[in-house]
C-alpha cells in the first residue's frame, strides 16, 4: 500500500523554495553593470540547470556545487549538510577560459543573451572517470552523458549567483510553470495528494490508464510533468510530444484531476540516482508521489549490448529513500490490453489463458510509424496516432548517418564514394562529409592536437545531425580516432539513425597505400601526433558494420553497407547479383 504523506503543498526542507531572481526594479541597473563584466558562454545543459536552480526546482541548491558539495554528492549522494541530492550540478569550463577566484563574471547563453552574474568563489578540478563511475556506474562512452562529459572541460566554478533573466522560451508559454506557480495551481484543485509522472515520450493508452489509476489510488491530482530540456538523444522532439499531451489532457482526463506543466530539465539518464533526483524536483513542484517505471531514466545499452542498469534498480532506490524524500513511489505496474473485454489489466491479475494484446516500442516504430500504418485505437488515442504519423515519414525517407572510421589509408573515402552511387541507385539523396574536405572549409585553421581533432569531428557530427533531422542520408568519412568523440556524435545524431562503419585495415596495409608519404614522415619523426604511429587509434567496440578491405573489393564492401541499411529499412529491399551490380 502507498503511504500518503499529505505534505505536497508544504515548502520542502522545512523552508522556502530557492529564488535567485533579481527584483524587477533592480534588473536594468544590474544588467548595465553586468554588460561591462567578462563573460563566459554556457551550454544548453548548464542553462537548463541555471533556470531550475533560479526558480527553486533544485531546492535547496542555490548555486553550482562547491568542491565539497560536489565530492559529497559523488561519494554519498548528499550535500555536505546531509541533504539527499544524488546528481552533481556543476558549471564546467574549458582550459581556454580565463577566470580568477574573487572575480565577477557574466553568464551568457548560446545566443549570447545575458542570464546571470556569478561571484566566483571557487575554481576546482574534477575527474572524469571518478564522476562517471560514481554517478553513472560506468566509464563506457556509449552512455550519452559519459561521452558528453569528455567535452566539458576539467574545471568547475562555484559561487553566489544573481539571475537577471531566465533562458527564453517562446514556445508553450502557458504551460511553463515555476514551482511556486505549479503549487498554486495544484492548491486550487483542493486535493491534498499529487502524483507526478515523469515522461520524455508520447503517451499511449497504457500510460493514460496507469496515470489515471495512480491518481485514483492516492485520491489525488496528476501532475503530468514532461521534460522539455535535454532528454535521451534520438527522442521524439518536444513539440510533437507536447501536442500529444495537449490532445490527451483536453479530451481524456478530468480537468480537475490533472495539471500539464513543462519541465526544462536536462536529464542525465542516470538510472537509480536520477529517479531520486526526479522525486526531489517533483517535491519542489508540489508532488508527494511519483510514478517510477521499469528502467526509469535508463540510457539504453552499453558497448556490449547490455543495459546500463537493472530494470528495477530505480524502484529499489526509491523504496530505500522514500521516507526521507517525503515522496511516495507508485510503481509502474505492467498492464496489458484484453481485446475480449476492451480494457487494460495488471499482468498479476490476469486469468490463466487470458487473451491479451500488446505492441512493443520497436513494433511501434518498425511495424507502424516507419511504414505509414496507423496505430490501433486500443493502443493509442486516434488524436495521438495522427500526430505521430504526421511526424514519421516512411523509413525510406528518414535520415541516417553512415560514419566511416579507420586509419588513414584504410579505404574510407573510396568505399564512401562507391556507397554514394549505390544509395543513389536506391533513390536516396546523399551528402558526403569527407574529413579532408571538411578541414578545407568547415574546420579551416584547426590543427591536429587531440582537442582540435575532437572539435573537427564534433563539427562534422553537428552538420550530420542536422542533415539526418531533415530526412537526409549523410556519409561521413574521417579517421575520428577517439571512441568517446565518436559516441558523442552518435548521441548528437541519435543511436537509431547512426551506423558506425569500422574500416578494419591493418596498419602495414595502410602504410603500403600511402601515396602522400605521411606514414613515412611520421616514422622519421618529421610530423608528430600521427594516428597509428605516435597517437592512438581506438577501435570501435561494437560497430554496426565492420569492413575488410584486404579480402573484399570496394563494391563488395559498399554492398555490405547497403544491405545493412536495407535491413534497417532506410533503403528498399536489396540484393547483390554476385558481380558487384545491384538488383531489387
Amino acid at each position: 500500500m502507498l503511504k500518503s504523506t499529505e505534505t505536497s503543498l508544504v515548502a520542502p526542507f522545512g523552508g522556502t523554495l530557492v529564488d535567485l531572481m533579481v527584483p524587477e526594479g533592480q534588473a536594468e541597473t544590474l544588467r548595465a553593470e553586468a554588460n561591462q563584466l567578462p563573460s563566459i558562454q554556457i551550454s544548453e545543459r548548464v542553462a537548463c540547470d541555471l533556470e531550475l536552480m533560479a526558480v527553486g526546482g533544485f531546492s535547496p541548491l542555490d548555486r553550482f556545487m562547491s568542491k565539497d558539495d560536489y565530492q559529497s554528492v559523488l561519494d554519498n549522494m548528499r550535500l555536505t549538510n546531509g541533504t539527499l541530492f544524488p546528481i552533481p550540478v556543476t558549471l564546467p569550463i574549458g582550459d581556454d577560459v580565463t577566470v580568477s577566484q574573487g572575480q565577477k563574471i557574466a553568464l551568457r547563453d548560446s545566443r549570447n543573451d545575458l542570464l546571470a552574474v556569478m561571484d566566483v568563489e571557487e575554481i576546482y578540478e574534477w575527474d572524469l572517470d571518478e564522476a562517471s563511475n560514481k554517478v553513472f556506474g560506468t566509464t563506457d562512452v556509449r552512455h550519452p552523458l559519459v561521452a558528453e562529459m569528455h567535452r566539458w572541460g576539467g574545471r568547475n566554478l562555484s559561487g553566489k549567483i544573481t539571475v537577471l533573466q531566465l533562458p527564453g522560451h517562446p514556445d508553450y508559454r502557458d504551460l511553463r510553470h515555476t514551482p511556486a506557480q505549479t503549487r498554486a495551481a495544484l492548491e486550487k484543485t483542493g486535493r491534498a495528494n499529487v502524483v507526478a509522472f515523469q515522461t520524455r515520450n508520447p503517451l499511449h493508452r497504457v500510460h493514460e490508464e496507469l496515470t489515471k489509476r495512480a491518481a485514483d489510488q492516492v485520491d489525488g491530482v496528476l501532475l503530468l510533468h514532461p521534460v522539455v530540456g535535454l532528454t535521451r538523444p534520438g527522442d521524439v522532439d518536444h513539440f510533437t510530444r507536447v501536442r500529444t499531451y495537449q490532445a490527451l489532457t483536453e479530451r481524456y482526463y478530468d480537468s480537475d484531476r490533472i495539471l500539464l506543466s513543462l519541465l526544462p530539465l536536462a536529464m542525465r539518464m542516470g538510472g537509480p540516482r536520477e529517479a531520486l533526483w526526479h522525486a526531489i524536483i517533483r517535491r519542489n513542484f508540489g508532488a508527494n508521489h511519483i510514478i517510477i517505471g521499469r528502467d526509469h531514466a535508463g540510457p539504453g545499452v552499453d558497448s556490449k549490448g547490455e543495459p546500463f542498469y537493472g530494470p528495477y534498480d530505480a524502484q529499489e532506490a526509491m523504496e530505500k529513500h522514500a521516507d526521507e524524500l517525503g515522496v511516495g513511489m507508485v510503481p509502474f505496474t505492467e498492464l496489458v490490453y484484453l481485446p475480449d473485454k476492451d480494457r487494460y489489466e495488471q499482468v498479476s491479475d490476469l486469468e490463466k489463458g487470458a487473451n491479451t494484446a500488446s505492441i512493443s516500442g520497436t513494433q511501434v516504430r518498425e511495424e507502424f510509424l516507419n511504414v505509414g500504418k496507423q496505430l490501433p485505437s486500443w493502443f493509442t488515442r486516434p488524436e495521438v496516432a495522427e500526430i505521430l504519423s504526421e511526424q514519421y515519414p516512411p523509413k525510406t525517407r528518414q535520415g541516417a548517418c553512415i560514419w566511416f572510421t579507420g586509419l588513414s589509408g584504410s579505404g574510407k573515402t573510396t568505399t564512401a564514394e562507391m556507397l554514394v552511387v549505390q544509395l543513389m541507385e536506391q533513390g536516396r539523396q546523399v551528402t558526403v562529409l569527407d574529413g579532408d574536405v571538411v578541414r578545407t572549409h568547415l574546420s579551416k585553421g584547426l590543427g591536429f592536437s587531440a582537442e582540435d581533432r575532437d572539435t573537427n569531428i564534433r563539427r562534422i557530427g553537428y552538420v550530420a545531425s542536422e542533415i539526418v533531422r531533415h530526412g537526409g542520408i549523410v556519409i561521413c568519412a574521417a579517421i575520428s580516432p577517439y571512441r568517446a568523440t565518436r559516441d558523442d556524435v552518435r548521441n548528437m545524431v541519435g543511436s537509431d539513425q547512426f551506423i558506425e562503419v569500422f574500416v578494419d585495415t591493418p596498419l602495414d596495409v595502410c602504410e603500403s597505400r600511402d601515396a602522400k608519404g605521411m606514414y613515412a614522415k611520421a616514422r622519421r619523426g618529421e610530423i608528430t601526433g600521427f594516428t597509428g604511429i605516435d597517437d592512438p587509434y581506438e577501435e570501435p567496440l561494437n560497430p554496426e558494420v565492420t569492413l575488410d578491405t584486404v579480402g573484399n573489393d570496394v563494391e563488395a564492401n559498399s554492398a555490405i553497407i547497403v544491405e545493412h541499411l536495407a535491413g534497417l529499412g532506410f533503403v528498399r529491399s536489396y540484393r547483390s547479383n554476385g558481380n558487384g551490380h545491384r538488383g531489387s
